[in-house]
């Protein structure tokens, strides 16, 4: 049996966001009989506490959460119940990386480091938040055996950053796809207020780098429907966006929804899915979208273009978007099959094996 360790993480089941939905989909029925896992859980985000989950070995981490800035201690005390027991350990994320090379005094085995979308370059954090992001992710990337890459456009920045070999592994997007009955898919376009192929839909974050200013702009501009689901209350700018196009009658901005069964028929049956990330690496939502068959509008940017192969549509800008809206109905074939492709769980399973 390969003994590997996951680090990084909230924990399983998962709850939280894109790293959380990895182990949860290369654990259990994808994995490889010979590989056990043990993954690394925040007490503080679990009530219940389980001893294992789809064949994985679960350890509780007490006294910090594991995000924001208790991640670092989180990651560390994570770290230091890896140092017997273990062939790898695989580490999701630099917020431990300052910690990284006395890891590797006591921890002589492989090591993989996932470093996610360059975190420091994200436009929410201040000059020392992105100072420290910077500098745990040298850390990260000089301590690792193997370094992780979810992106063509991030492999390259490792390469010419590091002067160091990356390995693409991107991320799954098939655990979207639902088995929902064309009834229940009619009740909940019904509730939605929407027809098939008559709106589009977008779903994220509310921040800026995320664009979407310029998504409620383009649609303001006209009368196209648009579905935009996110989290508006959470800051300022959310809150500034729902006050400012929250009175359109063909724009509907809808709270964070869960219930995959819902995000799933709204996606189907959207005439195009907008994606404004301008950030990261391979966006978890854009590769969800890609795998329920949508015609996909994109921020052009290099990760998106990377992701999506050049193969879909892409805007600079709300006047951009406008025209799009414009054009006919757009095949999402492309985009599905591109996804059946590269980003299913079972294929990402067995990249993140091979590793081992």
């Amino acid at each position: 049996m390969k003994k590997v360790a996951i680090v990084g993480t909230q924990g399983v089941p998962a709850k939280y966001g894109g790293f959380e939905t990895l182990v949860e989909n290369i654990i259990g029925e994808n994995s490889a009989p010979d590989i056990e896992y043990t993954v690394f859980c925040s007490a503080k985000d679990y009530e219940t506490k389980r001893a294992g989950y789809k064949r994985a070995r679960l350890k509780y981490i007490s006294l910090f959460h594991a995000n924001g800035m208790q991640s670092i201690p989180y990651d560390i005390l994570s770290m230091l119940h890896c140092v017997r027991g273990f062939d790898t350990v695989v580490v999701l994320g630099v917020s431990g990386g300052w910690f990284l090379p006395v890891f590797r005094l006591l921890y002589r085995k492989k090591l993989i480091v996932n470093i996610d979308g360059l975190e420091h370059k994200r436009a929410k954090w201040g000059r020392f938040a992105k100072w420290f992001l910077r500098t745990s992710e040298a850390m990260a990337v000089r301590a690792a055996d193997i370094v992780i890459a979810d992106n063509q456009c991030i492999q390259e920045y490792v390469a010419l950053t590091y002067h160091k070999d990356s390995v693409l592994v991107a991320y799954g997007g098939d655990h979207a796809i639902r088995n929902v009955s064309e009834t229940r898919q009619d009740e909940i376009l019904e509730e939605m207020g929407v027809g098939r192929k008559e709106y589009a839909f977008s779903v994220c974050r509310i921040e800026p780098e995320n664009n979407c200013h310029v998504v409620l702009e383009a649609f303001a501009r006209g009368n196209h429907k648009l579905l935009f689901v996110g989290n508006w209350e959470r800051s300022r700018y959310g809150q500034e966006l729902k006050k400012r196009y929250g009175t359109y009658t063909n724009i509907r901005m809808l709270d964070s929804i869960y219930d995959l069964d819902i995000l799933y028929t709204l996606r189907k049956n959207s005439r195009l899915y907008i994606h404004g990330h301008s950030a990261g690496g391979t966006n978890p939502s854009l590769v969800e979208a890609m795998s329920c068959g949508c015609p996909i509008a994109a921020f052009d940017v290099a990760y998106n273009r990377a992701t999506t192969a050049n193969h879909a549509h892409y805007f600079k800008n709300s006047p951009e978007l406008a025209m799009l809206l414009e054009k006919g109905p757009i095949d999402g074939t492309p985009m599905r099959k591109l996804a059946e492709q590269l980003y299913t769980w079972k294929h990402i399973a067995r990249q993140y094996e091979e590793l081992y």
